[in-house]
């Protein structure tokens, strides 16, 4: 089941436990976000080709994707994206991060709920996944991520009353996020954690933790929409469930929410290696090895070489490497079209 459909349904309220006290205190978890998440009015999931791709991008050389940010708008004010884990974990790793997780195949799937101010350009996300069939197995994460994409971010006071903020410069100096966003518990988590450790120093280091695959997430959802952005778009098809949720109401069920399934465009494909014995005396081939894309930007022009695989001759050749997206000419910003282009 989608994980959309998963938080909607969810009638289990998340409560931890004090063990010193017994006490109970209940966090903001999926459930209190099922009403939010019912009312959105567009929510996207996106297939595995698509997933896999935006975190090439995400993570390629050259070009970064906060360095197209002037590109990128959020397309509503409320909105759910969502995709698998399994083959963005996979990306992640072919892309050199994610290396610490010895699971080669996980399960579930992983969602972002985004609020946006009318421009697109300012709002906050926070971050869902599931990892097993029973309510308590969908998470909401502790922390949202705040973005603002006309401007950098400036240092928050770490005394702000009910907030602890950290700006993700001091995670990651150099990194695809220093420049626009910052992290934050949600509100009953930084309550939580005031009383659970009130120490700052303390209360900071469980924000870096907790932050942890949100970060990871972020630029592959910035990729996402500035797919969005190019002149041809992205494919997309409109879910029709009214035969399906008629079945289900007439045996109980809960019915299925409307989405909108978006694919990857087309791309120069590239065929994965056949890996054979070699001939024993016969010559050593170059090790077979994965090379990043890379990304390149030229005004309204945004440059893609396709990750591809080099070394021996039987990974197949690539009739063209090289992918243009465009986008339309921007004479202010937010006269920005909501079509797109692919190759």
């Amino acid at each position: 089941m989608r994980l959309i459909d998963r938080i909607i349904q969810c009638r289990t309220p998340f409560i931890v436990e004090n063990r010193l006290n017994g006490s109970h205190t209940r966090l903001s978890g999926a459930m209190d976000a099922a009403a939010d998440l019912e009312r959105c009015p567009i929510r996207y999931v996106l297939d595995d080709a698509l997933i896999s791709l935006c975190t090439d991008l995400a993570y390629s050389n050259g070009t970064t994707i906060m360095e197209c940010a002037d590109l990128i708008r959020v397309p509503a004010e409320n909105i759910w994206v969502e995709w698998c884990n399994n083959p963005w974990m996979h990306a992640l790793s072919r892309n050199g991060l994610n290396d610490d997780t010895d699971d080669d195949s996980p399960v579930g799937h992983y969602g972002m709920l985004i609020r946006a101010c009318s421009d697109g350009r300012r709002g906050v996300m926070r971050s869902f996944w599931s990892a097993g069939d029973r309510d308590l197995d969908v998470n909401a994460s502790a922390t949202q991520a705040r973005f603002f994409l006309d401007e950098e971010c400036a240092p928050m006071p770490l005394d702000e009353p009910g907030v602890l903020r950290v700006a993700a410069r001091e995670m990651d100096p150099e990194g695809v996020l220093s420049r626009c966003f910052q992290f934050e518990f949600e509100d009953s988590w930084a309550r939580y954690y005031r009383e659970a450790a009130p120490s700052s120093a303390q209360q900071r280091e469980i924000l870096h933790q907790s932050i942890g695959i949100v970060a990871l997430a972020v630029p592959v959802l910035l990729a996402f929409f500035l797919l969005l952005t190019t002149r041809a778009g992205l494919p997309q098809r409109q879910s029709r469930l009214e035969r399906l949720n008629r079945h289900r109401l007439q045996r109980g069920h809960a019915p299925l929410a409307d989405h909108i399934a978006v694919s990857a465009p087309l791309l120069p494909p590239y065929r994965e290696a056949q890996v054979e014995a070699a001939a024993a005396g016969a010559r050593r081939h170059p090790r077979l090895h994965h090379v990043r894309g890379h990304l390149v930007r030229r005004n309204d022009r945004l440059i893609w070489r396709v990750p591809h695989l080099r070394g021996r001759s039987q990974a197949g050749v690539l009739k063209s490497r090289t992918v243009e997206w465009r986008f339309e000419g921007q004479a202010q910003r937010g006269e920005r079209s909501s079509r797109g282009s692919t190759p």
